[in-house]
């Protein structure tokens, strides 16, 4: 029997790998998009432009988290036994300057989700995408799945809230619900106003002169950088454990700003230092400190690990710029 699962979020850097990997193993996929003015959905071009899956395998529904009522009614219709959550406004930046729309979204988003999962009569096994920003400044490194919570931005707070509500519902009803408390993960389909694709555009850029330098704010910030790609696959096998539980999903390693700068621009056979500015107004108001992930659970119980290693996901991210950028490039030009 076909299996069927629903992603909210499906057209974004973890929607699209995900969506792949389902198709993969043989699943029907149903996603949720937001109607918005522009059709552009480039992660997944390549699918919908395949009559084999899209309308036959791949299906996208019209629908928001603040439209409950559509939600439900969709939820009704397709009745997925898998629900991937990894809808909201994920920037941590962008989240200092839209806290309202941040919590709403992700917070009280993932909440309306939860009352409607509640109601079916079927529920679908449900993963949450939830974040390592909800640890904040952790007293302890690395961080398991019974780390303190300590948020210090508001895209850490609504997902705090959120992955506890995920706790409470699994608790209290006896559903099927998984937080998997995902580290930094990147791709090149990473969104442009993230720093690690800023750096690596930059570099691809500057090495074709359609950029002469790259402005940053604290290059010394840390994080835990993993593939995205391995990160979707430890979602499907969260889902598909015996019982449910919270993930922490992480490489254990960290890398600074600095290091991706400098693994970028080395693909491309560029001296950063000639190129990289400090600029204050990219400075965080606050940064948090320590964050690295203990994925040991997750391998011990779901047999996942990482298999790209930090270095090789930066100069395939660059290497993708360059692929790109070399395509736009006028006529004549080196």
């Amino acid at each position: 029997m076909t299996r069927t699962a629903f992603i909210t979020g499906i057209t974004g850097q973890d929607g699209s790998y995900l969506t792949e990997l389902l198709l993969e193993q043989g699943y029907e996929v149903h996603g949720s998009v937001r109607r918005t003015s522009t059709l552009e959905r480039s992660r997944l071009a390549h699918l919908y432009a395949d009559p084999d899956i899209y309308n036959q395998r791949l299906f996208l529904h019209y629908a928001d988290l603040d439209d409950p009522t559509t939600l439900r009614r969709i939820l009704h219709r397709v009745q997925p036994q898998e629900l991937y959550h990894l809808a909201g406004q994920s920037h941590v930046g962008l989240s200092f300057e839209i806290p309202e729309t941040t919590c709403e979204f992700t917070a009280m988003g993932t909440l309306r989700l939860l009352e409607i999962l509640r109601d079916l009569p079927e529920p679908p096994r449900f993963f949450h995408a939830t974040s390592s920003e909800m640890f904040g400044r952790p007293a302890q490194s690395p961080q398991t799945e019974s780390t303190p919570l300590a948020p210090i931005n508001p895209y850490g707070c609504a997902k705090a809230f959120a992955t506890q509500m995920v706790r409470v519902y699994r608790d209290s009803h006896g559903l099927f619900m998984v937080n998997g408390i995902l580290y930094n993960h990147e791709s090149p389909r990473r969104g442009e106003n993230f720093v690690t694709r800023k750096i690596c555009h930059a570099a691809a850029a500057i090495k074709l002169k359609q950029q002469k330098e790259l402005s940053l704010g604290d290059t010394s910030a840390q994080r835990d950088w993993g593939h995205a790609r391995d990160y979707v696959r430890g979602m499907w096998l969260a889902l598909s454990h015996a019982v449910p539980g919270d993930y922490v999903f992480a490489t254990g390693k960290v890398h600074s700003v600095q290091d991706v700068i400098e693994t970028a621009f080395a693909a491309v056979d560029l001296d950063w230092r000639d190129y990289v500015r400090f600029d204050s107004h990219f400075l965080r108001p606050s940064e948090p400190l320590h964050l690295v992930g203990d994925a040991s659970k997750a391998k011990a119980e779901l047999g996942w690990s990482p298999t790209t290693s930090f270095a090789d996901l930066i100069r395939e991210m660059t290497q993708a710029e360059l692929g790109a950028l070399s395509l736009k490039e006028p006529q004549g030009n080196a």
